[in-house]
Order: C-alpha cells, then sequence, then structure tokens
C-alpha cells in the first residue's frame, strides 16, 4: 500500500503562540520538525512502499532515512484539497493510509497494528478510533474531543485507510464528512436524527455506525479501535505541543 501525509497546516491557530513556524509540520519538536516522527514512523513500516507528503521537501530535516521513494506533493488551500492533490499521484488500485503530520507521537508498532487489524475484517474505508481509558492510562489529563457509544467512550483518530479508487467516486459526501470531523454530533446528524438520538443517551454501537455509513456512502466501512493512543493523540494546541516535547525529549 501507498502512504499519504497531509502536511500542508499552515500555523495559524493556537500553536502560533508557542512556535512561529510557518507550518504546523515544520514546528520544533527535541530538535526536528513533527513531521519528522511521522516520516520516521511510516518508514519502518514495511507494507508501506510510497511515501506521498502533501507539503514542502523543506520541512523534512536531515534524518537519517531508509532509502524510501518519497513524493512531495503542493498542498491546496484546505485539507481536502490536499488529499486529492496527494491522490492523484498514486495508483488507484493500491490501498492508501492518509495520517496528518501533527501525530508526532505515532510508532511503527501502532501503524503496523492499525492495518493488521483493517486485514482482518473486510472492508473498503476503515477509520481509527481509541478508547478514552487507553488515552487515560498513558497519558492522563490529555484532552481530546469525546463521544460515548454502548461499547465505551472515544476520541477519532488519525488515521483512515480505503481504496482511492472507492473513494473517488464518493469524494463529495466525503468532503463534508472530513470537514466535521472535530465536531461529532454534527458529523453523526449526516446519519439522521435517529444516531443523534442514540448518541445523547450513549446507546448507539460501533455496528450501527458502520452500517449507516456503508448505506450512505456506497461503501463497506469498518471502525477500527485502536489501544495505542498515539493514534489519537494529534498536536493542535500549546498543551499537546508541551506533552509531545515531553515525551520525546525522553
Amino acid at each position: 500500500m501507498n502512504a499519504i501525509i497531509l502536511a500542508g497546516a499552515p500555523n495559524k491557530g493556537p500553536l502560533r503562540q508557542v512556535s512561529p513556524a510557518q507550518y504546523e509540520a515544520e514546528i520544533e519538536i527535541a530538535g526536528r520538525p513533527m513531521l519528522d516522527y511521522v516520516v520516521l514512523a511510516l518508514e519502518r513500516v514495511q507494507s508501506i512502499k510510497k511515501i506521498v507528503i502533501v507539503g514542502s521537501e523543506s520541512m523534512l530535516s536531515n534524518h537519517q532515512a531508509n532509502p524510501r521513494q518519497f513524493t512531495f506533493i503542493k498542498p491546496g488551500p484546505t485539507m481536502i484539497e490536499s488529499l486529492e492533490n496527494g491522490i492523484r499521484v498514486l495508483n488507484e488500485r493500491e490501498p492508501v493510509l492518509v495520517l496528518t503530520s501533527d501525530i508526532p507521537l505515532i510508532t511503527k508498532e501502532a501503524l503496523e497494528d492499525f492495518l493488521n487489524l483493517c486485514r482482518a475484517r473486510e472492508g473498503e474505508i476503515y477509520y481509527s478510533f481509541v478508547p478514552k481509558t487507553v488515552n487515560d492510562q498513558k497519558y492522563p489529563g490529555v484532552q481530546r474531543t469525546y463521544v460515548r457509544l454502548k461499547e465505551g467512550t472515544f476520541t477519532g483518530g488519525n488515521l483512515v485507510l480505503f481504496s482511492p479508487e472507492v473513494v473517488n467516486d464518493k469524494f463529495n459526501t466525503l468532503k463534508k464528512a472530513i470537514a466535521l470531523r472535530k465536531k461529532p454530533f454534527k458529523l453523526c446528524a449526516m446519519l439522521g436524527w435517529l444516531y443523534i438520538f442514540k448518541l445523547l443517551f450513549g446507546v448507539l454501537t460501533i455496528k450501527e455506525i458502520e452500517n449507516r455509513v456503508t448505506e450512505i456512502f456506497g461503501m463497506k466501512a469498518v471502525g477500527i479501535v485502536s489501544l495505542y493512543p498515539e493514534v489519537g493523540i494529534d498536536v493542535d494546541k500549546p498543551s499537546d505541543l508541551k506533552l509531545a516535547r515531553e515525551v520525546l525529549t525522553k
């Protein structure tokens, strides 16, 4: 399979208070740009054939990289358009793992675990999420957006696996879902009012979400529960950056 790293987000949000970097991917953590850590983890996954970085080559430091083929693509004005730019340069028949550049705590083990869980189930698009208990156990006090489902309380992950051939047919609908990725109730509204009601009362199941997404998008959707908190911890505010620096400095 191939991988796309979305690294084109300008540093215009809360992180601007603690870093002058032009792009979030360039923010320094323990002597390296944040993007480096994601690249290094991907390079250690043998099943990844090609890595497309939607961002500038200057974002990477001169780390000791494995001889893996890289392609750098100019980012679009939005995350969705950046994703489209990345998909265009890849073979439509090969699966694509998409991840953001703001997950510097990600590891080879977390990536391989997600991919192995995907291989164990038949599907066309796989989305990751992490239990709150897992986050609290390893990184107590970490602030994330959580939703309560029947199986437990979860935060969305930053790993998605899909077939470009399938996704291209439904990309307009996917755009809406991606735009609402950090607004769980609005995202759930795409499924229908019954699902909002169930979400409010904490009785919505993962299987119900999978079935409804499959029905709406016309592609078999699978939810993957990762027990690696690094999958769900992205650096989007100063407290996240502080945590990443503390962990990676060690």
